[in-house]
């Protein structure tokens, strides 16, 4: 790839991709400064191996994966401060801006749903990625994907509305 091709292309992804891809590293990280790091970080590795991505349509999904991947490789580095570990256990570090009581339910919610349900989900809804998209990022099968997806709706009605009963009888 010509060097002014391969800098217009990168942009491009940039500028397109930069806000899905900061949304699904607070996802990660649940810490702004961090989540910038991470997709400074992210965007790093994509300009150094942009010649590697072969089709376009799949460039989000390849972007995804990279910050899933650098996100891996800066936890296995990263070493908090008891401070850090102090507010978190306390839940006084918040970095979402929507304090309303349907946003503080939605947030409980999903932080009762198993990490497997979780990512895919807000891949989907965060990212808007397709099940074949988020089956490759998640290292699973697209068929296990839509089953992650439709449960992890389940297990989000029975949660928000306790009133209609359930309607996933298996454990979170």
């Amino acid at each position: 790839m010509q060097d002014k091709q391969k800098q217009l292309e990168y942009e491009r992804l940039v500028l397109v991709y930069s806000d899905d891809l900061f949304r699904y590293a607070m996802w990660l990280c649940r810490d702004k400064s961090m989540a910038e790091d991470l997709v400074q970080e992210s965007c790093m590795r994509a300009w150094k191996s942009l010649d590697k991505l072969r089709e376009t349509a799949s460039s989000k999904a390849w972007l995804m994966t990279i910050l899933r991947n650098e996100h891996a490789r800066q936890y296995a580095r990263y070493r908090p401060n008891m401070s850090d570990l102090y507010l978190d256990m306390l839940g006084l570090r918040d970095t979402d801006n929507d304090t309303s009581t349907e946003a503080f339910a939605l947030k409980q919610a999903l932080n009762e749903l198993a990490n497997e349900y979780k990512e895919p989900l807000l891949l989907q809804v965060i990212g808007g990625l397709s099940c074949e998209e988020i089956a490759s990022v998640c290292n699973i099968t697209k068929s296990a994907t839509m089953t992650r997806l439709f449960r992890a709706k389940q297990k989000l009605r029975d949660i928000l509305r306790p009133e209609e009963g359930p309607l996933v009888q298996d454990e979170m």
